[in-house]
Formats: structure tokens, C-alpha cells, sequence
């Protein structure tokens, strides 16, 4: 049977300098792309590069998703593909920049009938949405350009779409503060000048410090370079 998947709600993005840089520098998800992405970013660069497989990263999602779940930098839909959610209907949001990846995402994940937002996160998100119980922002954050206090602009624009008590978590590859392997800081410094990443000025103190001003609970674990992190919205 075929499947049409179709954005449901479409939110405002301008066609900013910024965000058109952003958009043409994330070349892991163009449409050739995406379909490499889960066997050499997924498969092998978190591992061997990274320091964190991405069975840890499962296990991330699977310990802090809800049924009510909102996927922001979406990818391929790797872990929200394999995750198990207690329910054979959650209600399942999908939000990105890149139409490629939304699309991508949706039809891998048609059984969920997925909500689609097109959206950038470093601005005001103005369109009424329905809250989530969790949000989820997986190797989103080293991806925004600026440092951290820059990038904490997209906790500021999503918080209001978790509910009271609600989680949001994800993982981000850091520069500073964590064990960043010899071979690895090569691979951040050619993705950072390719403008794939946006890492160089990245912290654990950082991170730390940004959720911590808007959360509360928040936990933190590393894996060399990488960092899973949770956070509660106030009850």
C-alpha cells in the first residue's frame, strides 16, 4: 500500500542567510545522504570516534520517552524506529528545519500517522501545539552554530511545549570538559570547518549551566565526547 505522509502544520521559517547556511551545511541529510547516515554515523562513527555506541543511546531514549513524545532534529529516525513504546499508537511529533530529514522520518515511521513541524528551534515557535510529555533533541545541539548560551535558545523556544513534570533529553557531542580522544578532535575540527558541526566553543559546564537555569532534575552522563543528558520542566 502506498503512503502519502503530509506536513501537518507547517510553522513560520524565514529564508534567513543563517538559515539557509544551516540548511545547506547539514549534507549528512540530504536525500543521498540520510541513507548512509545510520550505517557510518550511526553504526560506526559513535563507537569509534565518539566514544558512545548507539545501543547506549536506545537505551537513553527507551529509559525517557513517553507516549506523548515530540522528536526535535530528527535524522533518520534510527531510535525512534527501534525504541518501544508502551503504547501501539502513541502520539508522535516530528520537528526540523530539514524537509528532507522530516520526510524521511515520517514515511520510516508511517504506523505512528506522525505529526510533521517544519520549524527552527533558535526562534519563537508561534503556532499553538498541543504540549508533549517528553521532547527529545539527539545530535541537535553540536549541530546550532554559536556557543552555548546561543544554542540554549532552542530550550527557551521548546519548553513551552512540555507539559508540567514533562522530560526532555537527547545527546550532544561536546568539545570541552569530556574526554575528546586524539582522532577525534581531527573529525570535530574538519566537521566544525565544513559547518556540519558547530561544537568548538561547547562545554560540559555549559551544557550543564543552560539546562540547569530552565530545568529541574537535570542529569548529565558522558561517554568520551558525548554527553546524554535529562532534564524535567517544573511540575
Amino acid at each position: 500500500m502506498h503512503h502519502e505522509v503530509a506536513v501537518r502544520q507547517t510553522l513560520g521559517v524565514t529564508e534567513s542567510s543563517d538559515i539557509k547556511q544551516r540548511t545547506l551545511g547539514a549534507g549528512a541529510y540530504g536525500r543521498i545522504g540520510l541513507h548512509f547516515y545510520d550505517a557510518g554515523v550511526l553504526g560506526l562513527t559513535n563507537r569509534l570516534v565518539w566514544g558512545c555506541s548507539s545501543r547506549a543511546i536506545l537505551e537513553w531514549y527507551q529509559a525517557n520517552i513517553t507516549d506523548n513524545h515530540l522528536d526535535v532534529g530528527v535524522g533518520t529516525g534510527y531510535f525512534l524506529d527501534r525504541v518501544a513504546f508502551s503504547t501501539a499508537s502513541p502520539r508522535l511529533g516530528l520537528m526540523d528545519l530539514n524537509g528532507n530529514s522530516l520526510t524521511h522520518t515520517a514515511r520510516r515511521l508511517i504506523r505512528y500517522s506522525p505529526e510533521m513541524y517544519r520549524a527552527d528551534v533558535l526562534a519563537p515557535i508561534a503556532v499553538p501545539i498541543d504540549n508533549f510529555d517528553s521532547i527529545g533533541l539527539n545530535y541537535l545541539l553540536h549541530c546550532l552554530p554559536g556557543p552555548m548560551e546561543s544554542k540554549a535558545v532552542a530550550f527557551d523556544s521548546l519548553r513551552p511545549l512540555l507539559r508540567p513534570g514533562g522530560t526532555l533529553f537527547g545527546g550532544t557531542v561536546l568539545r570541552h570538559g569530556v574526554n575528546v580522544p586524539i582522532h577525534s578532535r581531527g573529525l570535530m575540527r574538519l566537521y566544525n570547518s565544513m559547518g556540519l558541526f558547530g561544537n568548538d566553543r561547547d562545554s560540559l559546564s555549559g551544557l550543564q549551566s543552560a539546562l540547569e537555569a530552565r530545568f529541574e532534575d537535570v542529569r548529565i552522563e558522558t561517554h568520551r565526547c558525548v554527553a546524554l543528558f535529562r532534564a524535567r520542566a517544573a511540575a
